[in-house]
């Protein structure tokens, strides 16, 4: 997946922290996909840190017990733009042909696939 093509997702510093003192043992970041937290006798725990998406918050927008924090998205914004991230992920999102434009209905030769405007 086309997040950070090339950077080495240990220099960002993105992922959950829980604070005991708000977790309800809900249950809810379990559900994460990217197999972030392990649970433990005293509750979840953040296990693999590394393991979660950058820019995903998921798990604290449905703690239950409003538990779970990230960090400030700024400081991930200032290394995107100073290391120009996302263009070159927009450039290998277009060679994998994920986004595409869409030509102009002149250099296609008319409004539809049919020829019927040719």
């Amino acid at each position: 997946m086309a997040w950070l093509v090339g950077y080495p997702r240990e220099k960002i510093n993105w992922h959950p922290s829980i604070d005991p003192e708000k977790c309800v043992k809900c249950g809810m970041c379990m559900n994460c996909g990217r197999n972030v937290y392990d649970w433990t006798d005293e509750g979840p725990v953040v296990a693999r840190p590394n393991q979660c998406i950058v820019g995903c918050n998921t798990c604290a927008n449905l703690c239950m017990g409003n538990a779970i924090s990230f960090p400030d998205k700024e400081t991930v914004r200032e290394i995107y733009k100073r290391e120009k991230i996302w263009s070159k992920v927009k450039k290998q999102l277009a060679e994998e042909g994920t986004i595409k434009t869409k030509q102009k209905t002149e250099e296609k030769g008319g409004c539809c696939e049919g020829g019927c405007c040719r």
